[in-house]
């Protein structure tokens, strides 16, 4: 009779082992919570050289102008500067957009002052239709900026970001300087869009953004 009591305990302390593998089981049912690998990411990371790009002020989640899809296209003219031709035209992308997906546009091109401004091009770079919070799409489009404008002889590290009047399409349009030089960025509902603006104060930037974004934004 005394012989069954430890079997029986066994037996208890058995079962209960049982029922708590079962109930972890129940939890992660592949025996992987908290080993899975993040997915890939879908677009190339910034230079690990690069300063690191302003973040968007809470103000660019908020739109002056009715909300709706807009499209971004190449202006022959924006804001009274000539998209470049020849050899100041642009022969590649250099600034990396991030993840294209089919219904998006892409625009990047060279502005040229006619009168006056830097011998430096304005480098402009766009996209429409973001599935994502735009706002995101903003920043990694000024990670490759900074990435190129550093490549092109920009100096220094990027200084605050200031939101700036952006004009009757509304959105949140920011700029920040670099070095002697400005860059500058806006969102919408559907659209982000960067340019670098050569030695050019961001006040002056802002403005003559403003302008351009008149003659690329429909």
């Amino acid at each position: 009779m005394t012989g069954r009591r430890p079997l029986a305990a066994r037996a208890l302390f058995a079962s209960a082992a049982l029922a708590a593998t079962l109930a972890l089981a129940a939890c992660d049912p592949e025996g992987t919570d908290g080993d899975t690998a993040a997915p890939a990411a879908t677009t190339a990371p910034a230079s690990a050289s690069a300063p690191a790009a302003p973040k968007s002020s809470p103000a660019a989640t908020k739109s002056a102008a009715p909300a709706g899809k807009r499209t971004l296209t190449e202006a022959a003219t924006a804001g009274g500067l000539a998209r470049a031709t020849g050899d100041a035209q642009l022969s590649d992308v250099p600034v990396d957009p991030g993840e294209m997906r089919d219904g998006m546009n892409l625009v990047e091109a060279n502005y040229q002052w006619e009168v006056g401004g830097s011998n430096r091009p304005v480098l402009f770079a766009g996209v429409d239709n973001v599935p994502e919070d735009p706002s995101k799409r903003r920043e990694h489009l000024w990670r490759g900026l900074i990435d190129y404008a550093t490549g092109e002889g920009s100096t220094g590290s990027p200084g605050e970001s200031v939101a700036y009047p952006a004009g009757p399409l509304g959105g949140n349009l920011e700029c920040f300087p670099l070095g002697a030089d400005a860059l500058c960025g806006w969102v919408d509902s559907s659209t982000a869009a960067v340019a670098l603006f050569p030695a050019s104060s961001p006040e002056d930037a802002a403005k003559q953004f403003a302008l351009m974004r008149a003659d690329l934004e429909h």
